[in-house]
């Protein structure tokens, strides 16, 4: 900041870089877009000035973007294209990704029971939450998945670590009944050791 108030030339410039990309960015990139070596605590005088405001700056993975601030959100959900839903196969594969990453396909539909369609995958490739991490080193080769900044950035994660755990996801009712039933029999079986 100035003397006046007013928000140095370096802020301006990060703000204007990160207001015009297309997508969130790390610092290095930003730094890069700017024309400097490093950034010091510019994201983050940068994200204090924009705290309290409608839009506020957020760190999700170490990719920064601007976002409009949680409470303001339901304003913009009127006027928001309503997007297709996602199918419970896609779903599931994204939470399998998700928490197994990096992952196979064959993986995938060993955790689920059922085989899973290339479109399931493609869909989930599309929207940028999945990307190919590479190969398992095994027979046959077969391409892992991993999930991506977009996928963090879209849930609000700063990372995967941020992901509920199951007593997070039966305190707020989205296990299925059968689910927890099973999990209750799991408790319950006598030892085996007794």
């Amino acid at each position: 900041m100035s003397e006046g108030g007013e928000p140095d030339d370096f802020l301006r410039a990060l703000e204007a870089a990160l207001f015009a990309a297309e997508s969130p960015m790390t610092d290095a990139e930003l730094a890069t877009v700017i024309g400097v070596e490093r950034l010091g605590d510019a994201l983050l005088r940068l994200q204090a000035l924009y705290a309290g405001r409608g839009i506020e700056l957020v760190d999700r993975g170490g990719r920064w973007h601007f976002q409009t601030a949680g409470d303001l959100a339901h304003i913009l959900r009127r006027t928001r294209e309503e997007s297709r839903k996602l199918s419970r196969a896609g779903i599931e594969t994204l939470a399998i990704i998700a928490y197994h990453e990096p992952v196979s396909r064959a993986e995938i539909e060993s955790i689920r029971g059922v085989q899973i369609s290339k479109g399931t995958l493609d869909v989930l490739l599309e929207a940028g939450w999945i990307r190919p991490a590479g190969r398992r080193e095994v027979p046959g080769r077969p391409i892992i998945y991993a999930t991506t900044p977009t996928f963090l950035s879209h849930f609000g994660l700063d990372s995967r670590r941020d992901l509920p755990g199951i007593a997070d996801l039966k305190a707020a009712g989205l296990l299925d009944p059968v689910d927890l039933a099973f999990a209750q029999l799991e408790m319950e079986k006598p030892d085996d050791h007794a």
